[in-house]
């Protein structure tokens, strides 16, 4: 299955722009989280049932941007490394 999921830092902040390539990447919409959290770490409520509970091996996560999981690079890979999800290029 594929989700996608998109982030803002604040509920002021629009994802439209990151909503509208997830669809047309072919996401149907139920399948697409939306957080509007800050970056700063991983203890948002989209992002957190993505990882713990929806996503399953054989997946796919789409996401427009890679700041979009975290504010870093080292962030994200620390987070993702326990995971027994395994990312494509």
């Amino acid at each position: 299955m594929e989700f996608g999921y998109a982030r803002v830092s604040t509920s002021h902040q629009n994802t439209d722009r990151q909503i509208e390539a997830l669809l047309e990447y072919g996401i149907p919409e139920r399948n697409i989280i939306v957080d509007k959290q800050s970056g700063k770490d991983f203890e948002r409520v989209g992002y957190l049932a993505l990882k713990n509970t929806m996503l399953r091996a054989g997946d796919t996560l789409v996401i427009k941007e890679l700041d979009r999981l975290g504010r870093n690079k080292q962030m994200i890979k620390k987070n993702w490394s326990g995971s027994k999800l395994t990312r494509s290029e």
